[in-house]
C-alpha cells in the first residue's frame, strides 16, 4: 500500500485524520503514520469511523493514538483507575481493537500529572495489555515537563508553530533527552498561519473562535494558540511574505515544526482529500525541496520577539 497516494484522499474522504510522523523531518514519507483522535471527538463517533476505515485495510501501517477524559468533568477526582480502565474499555470498542495503540490523558489538571496514583493505574492497563503505551496531552510546558519526567510516559503532545514557541526552550531538549516523542498540536494556529483569514472573516456562533476568544469556555491557548486576533493576521502576513514565491504559508509553517529538534509528530487537520495531501506534502519542502528553514526560522523569531513574545511567552 502507498499512503499517499491511497490511505490519505481515502482516510479524508472518510473523516478520518492521518498525519506523517518522523519522516517529515527528513523530507521522506516512509509510509509512518500516525491518526491522532480522541474519546469525546464526536462521543466516539471518530473513533468508530477510524475503526471501521482500518478495519478494511489490513497492513495500514498507521498507529493510533487516542486521548481520553474530557468526556468527565476535568476535576482530578475523576482521573481514577476504574475510569481509565471504563474509558479505555470504550476506546476499544469504537476501534475494533483488543489494545490501543497509545492513551493520552487529554488535557488534564496538573494535580493528574503530579499525582504518582495516575501513573499507576496506566502503567497497569499496559500490564493487561489493554494499551500498548500512554501519554499526556497539556496545556502549558510546566505541565509538558512532569509528564516528560515520569518514566512510562512515551509522548506529549503539546502546541508547538510559529505563535507558540515556549517548548522550544525546555520542552522539546527535555523531551528528545528522555527519549519522549513530541506531537506538535494545532500547528497553524486554529487557521490563522493558513493565511485565508482577514479581519472581515466570521466564524459561526457555536465555533470556538468566536466563542473563546478570551478563554471564555475553555484554555485561550486553545484558540489561535492564545494570540489576539489581529495581531495575529498582522503575524501571519509578515511570515507568508518572508518566503518565495510558490510556497504556501500552511505547507511551510508544517515543514519548519517538523524540523525542530525533538518535534516527532505534526497533527495538522484535514477536512479533505486537498488538505491531507497537502499538509504531507509539507514534507517535500525540506532538504532540497525549496524551503530555506534556516531564513524562516529567522523570520519566526523576528516576529515572534517583535509581535507576540511579550504577551505569549509568559503563559502556557
Amino acid at each position: 500500500m502507498k499512503p499517499l497516494d491511497e490511505v490519505l484522499p481515502a482516510a479524508a474522504a472518510a473523516g478520518v485524520a492521518v498525519f506523517a510522523r518522523v519522516p517529515l523531518a527528513s523530507g521522506l514519507l516512509s509510509g509512518r503514520y500516525t491518526s491522532d483522535t480522541a474519546d469525546v471527538y464526536g462521543d466516539g463517533r471518530s473513533e468508530s469511523v477510524i475503526g471501521r476505515f482500518l478495519a478494511g485495510r489490513p497492513g495500514h501501517g498507521i498507529t493510533v493514538a487516542t486521548k481520553m477524559g474530557r468526556r468527565a468533568e476535568q476535576r482530578p477526582e475523576n482521573y481514577i483507575a476504574a475510569n481509565f480502565r471504563t474509558w479505555t474499555e470504550r476506546s476499544r470498542r469504537n476501534l475494533g481493537v483488543d489494545r490501543l495503540d497509545l492513551v493520552q490523558l487529554h488535557c488534564p489538571p496538573s494535580a493528574v500529572i503530579d499525582d504518582d496514583a495516575t501513573f499507576d493505574a496506566l502503567d497497569a492497563l499496559v500490564d493487561d495489555g489493554a494499551i500498548a503505551a500512554y501519554g499526556v496531552s497539556v496545556e502549558t510546558c510546566a505541565q509538558a515537563l512532569a509528564a516528560i519526567a515520569r518514566p512510562g510516559v512515551t509522548n506529549v503532545q503539546i502546541i508547538v508553530n510559529p505563535f507558540r514557541l515556549k517548548p522550544l526552550d525546555e520542552v522539546l531538549p527535555a523531551a528528545a533527552a528522555a527519549g519522549v516523542a513530541v506531537f506538535a498540536r494545532v500547528p497553524l494556529a486554529s487557521g490563522l498561519l493558513s493565511g485565508r483569514y482577514t479581519s472581515d472573516t466570521a466564524f459561526a456562533a457555536n465555533d470556538h473562535r468566536s466563542y473563546n476568544r478570551q478563554g471564555e469556555a475553555f484554555d485561550r491557548g486553545e484558540t489561535f494558540s492564545g494570540v489576539d486576533f489581529e495581531t495575529g493576521l498582522a503575524a501571519a502576513r509578515e511570515l507568508a511574505a518572508s518566503l518565495p514565491e510558490g510556497i504556501a504559508l500552511p505547507a511551510a509553517t508544517i515543514a519548519w515544526i517538523a524540523s525542530r529538534p525533538g518535534i516527532t509528530t505534526v497533527i495538522p487537520g484535514a477536512r479533505s482529500v486537498a488538505q491531507a495531501r497537502a499538509n504531507a506534502a509539507a514534507a517535500t519542502l525540506l532538504g532540497d525541496g525549496g524551503l530555506d528553514v534556516a531564513a524562516f526560522d529567522a523570520a519566526v523569531h523576528e516576529v515572534y520577539d517583535r509581535l507576540l513574545r511579550d504577551d505569549i511567552h509568559p503563559q502556557w
